[in-house]
C-alpha cells in the first residue's frame, strides 16, 4: 500500500488513497462503490461514486504535502494562520518541493496567478456570447424584482412605532 495519499476530503480535509471501484450489490445493486483508506486512521471504507465526485478533490502533483493543498496549518489544526511549507499558496514546485527562497516562492506564485488569468479569460470569452448575455441579464431582473418587491410591501405595510409608522430604529 502506498503512503502517498491521493485524495482529501473538499470541507474535512484529511489524507485518502483511492483503492479501486466496485460494483454494489443488494440494496446498492447499480450503484458504483468507491473503496478508500483513510491514511491518517488507518481504515478502509466505501462510499458511492456521486458521494466521491461531489465530497472528494485529487491531490495535485503541485499541491503542498503538508496541507494538501488548503494553503492553511493543518498540522496545529489552525486554519486561521498559513502553512508553513507553502507559506499559504498551496501549492509547491511541479515537482512536489518546497520553495527554498523568495524567487522559487515567487515562480509558484506567478504559476497560480497564470492560471487564474487564463480561467478568467475562459470566463469573460463565455460571458461574451449574447445569448449568455441576455440569460444573465433576465437572471439579474427576476432574481432582483423579489426582494425588492418584499422590502417595498414590508416598508408600506402597518408599522408597529408611534402614530403606526414603521419604526426602523434611525
Amino acid at each position: 500500500m502506498t503512503d502517498r495519499p491521493s485524495h482529501t476530503h473538499q470541507e474535512h480535509g484529511g489524507r485518502y488513497t483511492l483503492l479501486g471501484e466496485h460494483a454494489g450489490g443488494g440494496t446498492l445493486e447499480g450503484h458504483t462503490l468507491i473503496m478508500y483508506r483513510d491514511l491518517d486512521k488507518g481504515l478502509q471504507s466505501l462510499t458511492t461514486a456521486d458521494d466521491w465526485r461531489n465530497n472528494w478533490r485529487a491531490i495535485a502533483n503541485d499541491d503542498c504535502p503538508i496541507c494538501l493543498g488548503s494553503g492553511t496549518d493543518q498540522i496545529k489544526g489552525n486554519t486561521s494562520k498559513p502553512c508553513g511549507a507553502c507559506f499559504g499558496l498551496g501549492k509547491v514546485k511541479a515537482d512536489g518541493e518546497t520553495p527554498s527562497d523568495r524567487w522559487e516562492l515567487a515562480d509558484i506564485a506567478n504559476g497560480i496567478i497564470k492560471r487564474q488569468q487564463t480561467e478568467l479569460q475562459r470566463l469573460r470569452q463565455l460571458t461574451a456570447v449574447p445569448e449568455i448575455q441576455q440569460a444573465i441579464c433576465k437572471y439579474r431582473d427576476t432574481a432582483g424584482s423579489d426582494w425588492m418587491r418584499d422590502e417595498q410591501e414590508w416598508r408600506a405595510g402597518p408599522g408597529r412605532g408611534p402614530g403606526g409608522r414603521r419604526y426602523t430604529g434611525d
